[in-house]
């Protein structure tokens, strides 16, 4: 049995301990929030608890492996909402599109929409996408970090470059395919589900399309803080101790090897393993002494998109439609958008808004008469070096609400409850400069280059957070503590053997 230390209590570190714990390991998972979750939070409102975090949950056959290290499934410990029709899409020019859990309602949808021809581009950018997804999942989602080194030694790999589509651009073959305007703006914003631009990020990132629209998004019951306390429950019934209020000030390297982990307060734990589940940046700034050896990766990535978020308490709207669970306002130019938030490194002038009405999606209970919605804008990482002035915020704030009030998403006098700036992601998750995703995918290479979940140049280091491999996301999250659990175990019985 070894002694296991798991610094964060986010999805990749409660992936990693369950999985550790389940093998028979002493699990140490220390926490310096006072709560589990990270990203994957929420805030108590007058009694009503909203998700701050992840909105709707996709693969969740990723997930499930997590479940059953610890002999459960993911369906015993939460209640997924497979909802019916789950997003809609509205333009300036007054174009409502609704998307559907099954793809052919969604191409019907299309096709009701915007006419024949999209719906007919739809299909089949549904075949292409799928056809990434299937080529790519194995070596860059389910198995061992992708590595151009080893890439001449993979031809299983090497066959499947083709179809994995890594030369193009994402916004190259979404206008290769697809020559609806509006078509168009749904495809490229799946870009901004791992915090990259579509006029860079390579066309293998066309793969989300179809995760999301052919393969469908779920609600969880209770909202997506249910699956962490989930994660919780499982963690502490296969073994695992949770440390809460616990900061981790430094990792203990000793000749070459990590040897446990030093907290604020003093307190050490010494490891034969200690698993990271933070910004790799918070690694790289933060936990690393100065004598360790150099980790070769992190400091020159590019951060992915950050984001400005709000709750608003709206009134329920009683006798008429019910809300969509998600929904998504375009902007009238979002190649303007992008230009800003990668170009200019500013948020945009005018922001695509995203809302997810968490009653519709998730059965949250609301207030009387009212329910809430969590409101998100795309905004730009903090600078390295100082934030912004606190007004860019506001500035931003001011239009998100006037574009949902105009859209009749919300009323006048519907209050927003709770905010939450990139500078305070920032302050939250320190190292991630307010990124969401860790690194953008910003280039055909960008895969290869996320750091791996072994840490080679530091024996008993290993990393599990949606800043590593595979990448954010609560799936991908999850698959990178197992990942990292996965690695342990390989390289503890090296030792034994």
């Amino acid at each position: 049995m070894a002694e296991i230390v798991v610094i964060g209590a986010g999805i990749g570190g409660l992936s990693a301990a369950i999985a550790l714990a389940a093998e028979g390991h002493a699990v140490r998972v220390l926490e310096a929030a006072p709560r589990p979750g990270g990203k994957a939070g929420y805030v108590d409102l007058d009694g009503v608890r909203a998700d701050t975090g992840p909105s709707v949950l996709i693969l969740p056959e990723v997930l499930d492996p997590v479940f059953r290290a610890a002999g459960t499934r993911l369906a015993d410990e939460v209640v997924l909402r497979r909802l019916h029709r789950p997003f809609r899409y509205q333009w300036p020019d007054g174009t409502v599109l609704d998307l559907f859990h099954d793809p052919e309602e969604s191409v019907q949808s299309v096709r009701r929409t915007l006419g024949a021809r999209p719906a007919g581009e739809l299909q089949d950018f549904l075949v292409y996408a799928r056809r990434i997804w299937e080529a790519a999942a194995p070596h860059f989602v389910l198995g061992a970090p992708p590595s151009l080194g080893r890439l001449p030694w993979q031809p299983r790999l090497l066959g499947r470059l083709p179809a994995i589509d890594p030369l193009h651009t994402m916004r190259h073959a979404i206008h290769a395919r697809v020559r609806s305007p509006h078509l168009r703006d749904v495809l490229a914003r799946y870009a901004t589900y791992n915090g990259s631009d579509p006029r860079t990020a390579p066309a293998t990132l066309n793969c989300i399309a179809w995760v999301e629209i052919g393969l469908g998004g779920y609600g969880v019951q209770g909202g997506m803080y249910a699956l962490v306390e989930a994660l919780e429950r499982v963690a502490l019934r296969a073994g695992a101790r949770l440390h809460y209020g616990s900061r981790v000030e430094s990792l203990d390297v000793r000749a070459g090897t990590v040897r446990g982990v030093v907290l604020d307060d003093d307190r050490a734990f010494e490891a034969d393993a200690v698993v990271v589940n933070a910004d790799v940046g918070h690694l790289l700034g933060a936990l690393l002494p100065v004598s360790a050896p150099a980790l070769g990766f992190g400091k020159a990535a590019v951060p992915s998109t950050s984001g400005w978020t709000g709750i608003l308490r709206a009134r329920r709207r009683n006798g008429g439609e019910a809300r969509v669970p998600h929904t998504v306002l375009f902007s009238s130019d979002p190649e303007a958008e992008f230009a800003d938030l990668f170009d200019r490194d500013r948020p945009p002038a005018e922001p695509t808004v995203y809302l997810c009405a968490q009653e519709a999606a998730h059965g949250v209970a609301g207030w009387s008469g009212a329910e809430p919605v969590f409101v998100m804008a795309n905004a730009p990482a903090e600078p390295r070096e100082h934030p912004r002035d606190p007004a860019t915020w506001a500035d931003l704030e001011r239009p998100v609400l006037e574009r949902t009030r105009a859209a009749g998403l919300a009323d006048p006098d519907d209050a927003l409850v709770w905010r939450r700036t990139p500078a305070g992601l920032a302050t939250r998750f320190p190292g991630s400069r307010g990124s969401l995703y860790g690194a953008a995918s910003n280039g055909a290479l960008a895969a290869f280059r996320r750091p791996p979940n072994r840490v080679a140049t530091l024996p008993g280091l290993y990393l599990a957070s949606g800043s590593a491999h595979p990448g954010g996301g609560v799936p991908l999250c999850a698959r990178s503590g197992l990942a990292a659990a996965e690695a342990i175990h390989h390289d503890l019985a090296g030792r034994r053997s």
